[in-house]
């Protein structure tokens, strides 16, 4: 089963305190590349959290966001030292007196003053820690069945991109005998036109022709293309497929179809070769969001 990289979740865990809000996005990447913003009341739990979102959404751009929402108790959340603010101030007060300064951003530059904002040591109970797993699981559990649903839509066009190449081999099987007589006939009438009826050896031309035919040929290639295309088909279908190994197997079929397009030298199977490029262009560009 295929799944996308593209994806989006969100949970929310309610508490005594308040409440747990996650949010978790997912675009394509060749990486994990993970942005989390976690409120300092859960700074205990940043490992674990991150640990829990590469092992369960493995790769991708990924955007986590939770929000914690406390019901207000009467209290500020902010301390200040009070003494030490007042100290500042009366300084700052002499300092403008001395040179007739006004008093208009006192209060402000005090206030930032070093040490007169106390730090409180954050940390959430041991039920809002449990309610931010809850949510957060249930948030991944979200993002990872909406990278499915995505999966099953990219895997239906990944398969008509393949059917549409095999259409493009069929035509170019059928039209391989008639370019294998057309070569023959070309260098038959190039060396009789050159040489004359009697000019040369009828033996030594035909074995020429063989040899000349042998490098055109374009079976071996052909073969090989249609087992990729098979392989490929069987591999979206796989519970394990991953995008690095169906972007091998387009590997493989590219190099197969610029072969026969090198080696062909007829112009309806270079445009169905062209085709054929186009084609696998559309599932290069789909699996770069495939997991």
């Amino acid at each position: 089963m295929l799944r996308s990289m593209t994806g989006y979740g969100q949970a929310a865990a309610p508490v005594d305190e308040g409440s747990v809000h996650v949010e978790v996005k997912s675009l394509n990447s060749k990486f994990m590349d993970l942005s989390l913003r976690l409120p300092s009341d859960f700074s205990e739990k940043d490992l674990e959290v991150r640990s829990l979102l590469q092992d369960k959404l493995e790769r991708g751009k990924i955007s986590v966001t939770v929000t914690y929402e406390k019901h207000f108790t009467g209290q500020a959340p902010q301390r200040y030292n009070e003494a030490l603010f007042i100290a500042h101030y009366q300084e700052l007060k002499k300092l403008a007196d001395r040179v007739m300064a006004p008093y208009d951003n006192l209060f402000e530059t005090a206030l930032r003053s070093p040490e007169v904002s106390l730090e409180q040591e954050v940390k959430a109970s041991a039920a809002t820690l449990e309610a931010l797993m809850k949510a957060l699981n249930a948030a991944i559990q979200q993002c990872n069945t909406f990278r499915e649903a995505e999966g099953k839509v990219l895997a239906g066009k990944l398969l008509t991109y393949i059917d549409q190449i095999g259409s493009l081999l069929d035509r170019v099987e059928s039209l391989d005998p008639a370019r294998v007589e057309k070569i023959r006939g070309r260098i038959r009438k190039n060396v009789t036109e050159f040489f004359g009826e009697e000019g040369f050896d009828k033996n030594r031309l035909e074995q020429e022709i063989l040899f000349y035919i042998e490098k055109l040929d374009i079976h071996e290639e052909r073969v090989r293309l249609r087992a990729h295309l098979t392989y490929f088909q069987e591999a979206i279908r796989e519970s394990s497929s991953s995008g690095k190994k169906l972007a091998f197997i387009a590997q493989e079929i590219g190099r197969e179809i610029n072969t026969i397009g090198s080696k062909a030298n007829d112009a309806e199977i270079q445009r169905a070769v062209v085709q054929m490029k186009e084609e696998l262009e559309k599932i290069k560009e789909q699996l770069n969001n495939i997991l």
